[in-house]
């Protein structure tokens, strides 16, 4: 039997963390796989955090990973990869985005935002650090850096062969779909 696989994809409201989950399990389900998604909004409208948990394989029961199960833990900012860090299989992987956003305690001084994240993630699981929001500005606007990072995704998780651009077609609206696919090809050659 196929093992199940365990993708969770953290972020701050507004980011597009729950639309890049949507692109992923419509791929994965276009596959053939057997696919659960969970969404957690949180305070997602306030700039709070937000997380979705995707799980396929043959058969899939429940769409929850375990503490300490996930295979890759993609994260469209950096803070949030660190909240979300103990989530990780020991032999997991991070991508995430060097990208901070001010939470509303770092923002008032009441907290400081934590120093050398990328170092902190780099000691605990592989990790990959990309400029997600330089590469999605490259090919047209920066709003589209969560489907970079999904491309990151694709090529580490060796799901390159999914029909990709159905999937985004699907989800995005239509004039957006062109540029999204062009950030998704973006973020796969973003990793090696």
């Amino acid at each position: 039997m196929e093992e199940i696989k365990n993708i969770l994809l953290c972020g701050v409201g507004g980011q597009g963390t729950i639309l890049a989950s949507k692109i992923l399990a419509y791929a994965l389900v276009d596959a053939g796989f057997d696919v659960k998604m969970s969404e957690i909004h949180g305070m997602s409208q306030r700039g709070g955090s937000v997380f979705t948990q995707v799980r396929y394989g043959q058969k899939v029961y429940s769409p929850i990973i375990g503490q300490g199960s996930a295979d890759i833990l993609v994260s469209f900012e950096a803070m949030e990869a660190l909240r979300y860090v103990s989530n990780l299989a020991k032999d997991g992987h991070i991508v995430v985005n060097d990208y901070r956003i001010q939470t509303a305690t770092t923002a008032s001084g009441k907290e400081s935002y934590p120093e050398n994240i990328m170092e902190t993630l780099k000691k605990k699981a592989n990790t990959y650090v990309l400029d997600a929001a330089a590469i999605a500005t490259k090919v047209g606007t920066a709003k589209s850096m969560n489907v970079v990072l999904l491309g990151a995704l694709a090529k580490l998780m060796k799901l390159e062969d999914l029909n990709w651009d159905a999937a985004i077609a699907a989800c995005v609206k239509p004039q957006f779909i062109d540029i999204n696919r062009e950030a998704f090809k973006a973020g796969m050659n973003a990793v090696s």
